[in-house]
């Protein structure tokens, strides 16, 4: 009798294993998924919207080639021609420009009552010399280690965004070569180089109808921060917070 208890009870502990195991997983999950909704969201938002994107833009470039009476193209082709490349980068150059801009913009310059600024002529968290911290042990490698790498890193968020958008620029320029170069085909005109492309004013209407579009958002964005409210927002100054007030709180 106490054999057989003994191998039940042993049984019962081996059949509940799975289930602790089940729940430690999902238990892993719902941390993830809490700590990390926000940039899983946005970046599905992102690929829902490429790939919507990219399936309207080939069926918009195929009506267009049976407008010209040539044949119709794969969503493969399409995807590697320079009408996508171009359509895509030229948007990309202008988000990462804003946020560029945006980012050392706010180093020294401010909007009092905005949530977006920093206070006038105060020194905030943000201000702070990264020297003094050296010693945490939670602190970035480069702020420990100082000399260039922290130099370098004291201005990280800027660079990336800036060389995301010397990337995008120069991607931009080589998609819409391509294409601009197929539409001078059509009329038996010949082809230009890229930098001959960058040149144009068409490169530069593509350019500036994107970056004037991104600057008039973040602009509406410090103003009705100032005025307007969202609850439970980051971004936002609590509800109950007078106009006034510059910084999220």
């Amino acid at each position: 009798m106490s054999q057989c208890a003994g191998r039940e009870g042993t049984e019962g502990e081996i059949e509940e294993l799975p289930r602790l195991q089940q729940v430690d997983a999902g238990q892993s999950g719902m941390k993830v998924w809490r700590n990390n909704g926000l940039s899983i969201t946005l970046f599905a938002l992102f690929l829902i919207f490429l790939t919507a994107q990219s399936l309207v833009g080939w069926h918009d470039e195929n009506n267009e080639k049976q407008d010209h009476g040539q044949a119709r193209i794969a969503l493969t082709d399409y995807l590697s021609s320079g009408a996508f490349l171009e359509a895509t980068m030229e948007n990309w150059e202008s988000e990462f420009l804003q946020m560029g801009c945006y980012v050392v913009l706010t180093v020294f310059l401010y909007q009092r009552g905005s949530s977006e600024s920093k206070e006038p002529g105060g020194k905030e968290a943000v201000d702070r010399d990264p020297l003094k911290s050296r010693n945490k042990a939670d602190a970035p490698s480069p702020v420990r280690k100082g000399g260039w790498q922290l130099k370098l890193y004291s201005s990280s968020l800027s660079i990336a965004f800036f060389g995301l958008f010397a990337i995008s620029l120069v991607l931009h320029a080589v998609g819409g070569t391509s294409t601009y170069n197929e539409s001078r085909a059509l009329h038996g005109e010949p082809a230009v180089s890229v930098l001959g492309y960058m040149q144009s004013a068409r490169f530069w209407f593509e350019s500036f109808q994107n970056w004037q579009s991104e600057f008039l958002a973040i602009w509406c964005m410090v103003v009705f921060s100032i005025f307007l409210r969202q609850q439970g927002s980051p971004e936002s100054k609590p509800v109950d917070a007078p106009h006034s007030q510059t910084g999220s709180g």
